[in-house]
């Protein structure tokens, strides 16, 4: 997967289909910074950064604040593939955010999908 064009494509291109998906199902853009955060270690400032400075996805997980090491607890299927199941490490952490995502926007409480 090394050069997936995934890698090269602005987090600021993304992040409003997540934050559209996650409305669509009646969530909110707080509850999609709440995972990016939990997830990457980013704070507000930081995210806002990440979206003004048009980071890449390679670039926003190598600069990740704080990663957290309860990611590995996420399992299950985005787009047919399993999470767990990634080698390509870059790759994987695209696909946690997927799947946290995706279990935002079928109506998961927070406290499941923040791995509480």
């Amino acid at each position: 997967m090394a050069g997936h064009r995934i890698y090269s494509t602005g987090v600021a291109s993304v992040y409003p289909l997540y934050v559209a998906k996650a409305e669509r199902k009646g969530r909110s853009k707080a509850e999609v910074d709440a995972i990016i955060h939990w997830l990457t270690g980013y704070d507000a400032a930081g995210l806002d950064r990440v979206l003004a400075d048009k980071i890449d996805f390679t670039a926003f997980f190598e600069q990740a604040p704080a990663m957290n090491p309860d990611r590995a607890r996420i399992t299950g299927s985005v787009c047919g593939v399993r999470v767990e199941d990634v080698e390509e490490p870059l790759m994987r952490e695209i696909r946690y955010l997927d799947k946290l995502i995706d279990e935002l926007a079928k109506g998961k409480a927070m406290e499941k999908i923040l791995r509480s």
